[in-house]
């Protein structure tokens, strides 16, 4: 549950209500503690993973007893280029450790788990630039598969490819065949079938192999003579098939690249990855690869197609072992069909928000006995603002026309360094096509210092892309109760990287107020300034040099080495105040200013690092990992 700069107080249990049960540390031991630790950290640099980059809080940074938020570098920005972060180490590689933790087989480096997740935010960070770069050149062509290979990323490992995916874990899934070829599992843009050439014949180890050798195979649907029965599937070798078109059988297939490698493959012995592709309105590809483990090929036979044409079929064998399949069973994906709310098994509450949300959020109970709704608190979609705050006046906007999107000469655009923040892979309206139904929501490109939206005083439409955060819950979600972590927030959808799923609300405090709330979890700190400067051993993100000159006069002060403003959702707030936490975590914090340019009250948004498939928690970076 958040609280302080996106981690909240941790060590205290809580009940159905969510009020703290256990008794908190005396204000001044808990003072003493983080001094100790102050002095401690400031001999040792603290390692932080390549790409995770969440906020992370450290009672190290505190001043006045005041827990203050670390930001390092942010989940989906990288410094280098995708071709960088393709190649991994041989499996007798020693990976150098970064974040103090021991990989997945006792080692001190980094766990493969770990770096499949860098690389795949690496890889949406890239993806979601080249969008942007197409949307404001509609001319551009882009080409992908040889181009792209030709440059030189070639996205696979050395070493025996048919072997079990460090990383990767069966049921994972990926939605684009580009997500596979950079972690390396299957290597081809297009082919269904992967394999290694001849050229590794002589290298040490493979000298007793028969060569091409297959690694891993594709099955989603292209080939009609396919047969799959889940722990054994009839796969139809590569070639001949109209697959741009009807997708029918049209000439023969020779025994020859592919084909060649699968029947090796039985020959040698050795295991195939084998993914099954299946239809997902809700990726961007409009498909989702499951990798389902690994398989033998017990057979290979040439015959007669329903065509009539000559193919080359492989019967394969699931190898024993393995975690059970997730594309054999009846999954309720809530992505796809929406359970009707009633159905709910455990339902104590319809909608927690009580119509203030575009969608209502049930809340459920399989825990206790009997069931209880959370309780404890009054739901607020809106930050509540006391009276003796004063919000600056609406800044000056933009003068666009439509979407913000379609304008060459956007003045937030300028403020947000001369692109949008967001991009939108919806079609460019003009002002005339845009009515009140529309709505562009749009992604965010990557983690930014601080983002610009549209505001009051701008005169494009209300749904401008650049106006995002403004259009309220787009994502069907559902508050449960958990076994260890109390309350929970999960998805029914598919949630892409860069899509803002919520605003952290409640009410706005001046941190002078709760210094004595040491039972309360859920106040946040508005850090956003004190993270554009540096402060504290904050990580500075993307965009925080351009906005260094303005507020260096503005805010240049000792209070401003400290956050200001704070968010208190301990007993008014919304979906946000459910949000546990993780040590690998699928959501960051955003800071956001709209209506005005006050850095200090700056709005605290949600979003996805990662793609977050149905029925997955939703997690911030905890202060204990």
């Amino acid at each position: 549950m958040p609280g302080r700069g996106s981690v909240g107080r941790l060590g205290h249990k809580r009940d159905e209500g969510g009020v703290p049960v256990k008794k908190p540390v005396l204000h001044y031991v808990r003072r003493k503690q983080r001094e100790a630790a102050k002095a401690a950290e400031t001999a040792v640099d603290m390692l932080v993973p390549l790409l995770q980059g969440m906020e992370v809080e450290s009672d190290a940074g505190a001043l006045d007893g005041r827990k203050r938020r670390r930001t390092v570098t942010a989940p989906m920005a990288t410094a280098m280029t995708a071709c960088e972060v393709l190649a991994l180490p041989k499996d007798n590689e020693e990976v150098a450790p970064v974040d103090g933790g021991a990989d997945e087989h006792g080692g001190g480096g980094k766990s493969w788990r770990l770096r499949v997740k860098e690389t795949l935010r690496a890889f949406s960070s890239n993806y979601l630039h080249f969008v942007q770069i197409v949307f404001l050149r509609p001319g551009m062509v882009c080409v992908t598969g040889g181009t792209a290979k030709g440059a030189g990323c070639k996205a696979r490992a050395e070493g025996l490819q048919g072997s079990q995916a460090s990383g990767v874990e069966v049921g994972d899934q990926f939605y684009s065949r580009a997500e596979m070829v950079v972690l390396g599992i299957h290597g081809h843009w297009m082919k269904g079938i992967d394999y290694m050439g001849s050229k590794h014949q002589d290298k040490p180890g493979y000298q007793d192999l028969i060569f091409p050798l297959a690694t891993c195979i594709v099955m989603s649907g292209a080939y009609e003579d396919d047969f799959d029965k889940a722990d054994e599937i009839i796969y139809t070798g590569e070639g001949g098939n109209n697959l741009l078109g009807n997708g029918h059988q049209k000439t023969e297939q020779t025994l020859l690249r592919g084909n060649l490698a699968l029947k090796n493959s039985k020959d040698n012995g050795n295991p195939i990855r084998v993914i099954r592709g299946h239809i997902e309105k809700n990726s961007y590809t409009g498909k989702v690869y499951t990798y389902d483990g690994l398989y033998k090929v017990v057979d290979c036979l040439s015959e007669k197609g329903v065509r009539g044409h000559l193919v080359f079929k492989f019967r394969l064998k699931r190898l024993e072992g393995q975690p059970p399949l997730t594309t054999s069973r009846v999954l309720f994906n809530r992505g796809d069909v929406h359970m009707p709310i009633s159905e709910l098994p455990g339902l104590v509450c319809r909608d927690i928000s009580y119509g203030q949300e575009n969608i209502p959020i049930p809340a459920t109970n399989l825990v206790d006995n009997p069931p209880v709704p959370p309780s404890g608190f009054v739901y607020s979609k809106s930050l509540q603002i006391p009276e003796y705050i004063k919000i600056p006046a609406d800044s000056i906007g933009c003068n666009c026309k439509g979407d913000c999107s379609s304008s060459t000469h956007c003045l937030c655009a300028v403020h947000n360094g001369s692109d949008l923040p967001y991009v939108s892979r919806q079609k460019k309206l003009s002002a005339k096509h845009v009515d009140s139904t529309h709505k562009n929501i749009g992604r965010l490109v990557e983690p930014k210092a601080v983002v610009f939206e549209c505001g009051a005083n701008c005169s494009c439409h209300c749904s401008c892309v650049n106006r995002t955060s403004q259009q309220g819950l787009q994502y069907h979600l559902e508050v449960f109760k958990t076994e260890l972590k109390g309350w929970a927030v999960r998805t029914w959808d598919t949630i892409l990287p860069g899509a803002l799923i919520c605003e952290y609300t409640g009410v706005l405090r001046r941190n002078a107020e709760v210094e004595g709330l040491l039972d309360n979890n859920y106040i946040f700190d508005i850090d956003c300034l004190q993270t554009i400067k540096g402060l504290d051993g904050r990580k500075q993100r993307s965009g925080s040099e351009l906005h260094m000159a303005s507020l260096q006069d503005e805010h240049d002060s000792e209070a401003s080495q400290a956050p200001e403003y704070c968010i208190d959702a301990g007993s008014i707030g919304n979906i946000a105040r459910f949000i546990n936490h993780s040590c690998q975590p699928n959501l960051f914090i955003q800071c956001i200013l709209s209506s005005h340019r006050d850095i200090k009250l700056a709005k605290i948004m949600l979003v996805a690092a990662d793609t977050i498939p149905p029925l997955q928690l939703f997690d911030l970076l905890t202060l204990m990992c």
